[in-house]
């Protein structure tokens, strides 16, 4: 397995609540031109198993280039996930 690359969740995944109030498109790839593969609903929590730098999105959390990987092929901007940080977190996708 490739360091950094998209794996299954485990007992040790930790999961970041989804900014209040918005039901979040995931997308096939890092950025809005990629297609919708589904919507999260409000109240949603992800993993994120890596992290990649793409286009600025603005959201209730600021203004990032950060995708947040969080399953294979299912992307979302950084800037609607509740990280506690402006920084990466998790490793960069390879």
């Amino acid at each position: 397995m490739v360091m950094g690359s998209p794996v299954a969740a485990n007992a040790d995944t930790h999961y970041y609540p989804v900014a209040p109030g918005y039901a979040l498109n995931v997308r096939s790839g890092p950025g809005t031109g990629y297609s919708i593969v589904r919507v999260l609903a409000e109240g949603s929590h992800v993993p994120i198993f890596c992290q990649t730098p793409s286009e600025y999105v603005t959201g209730p959390y600021g203004t990032t280039k950060i995708w947040d990987s969080i399953g294979v092929g299912e992307y979302v901007s950084d800037a609607y996930v509740k990280t506690g940080s402006d920084g990466y977190i998790a490793a960069r996708c390879a």
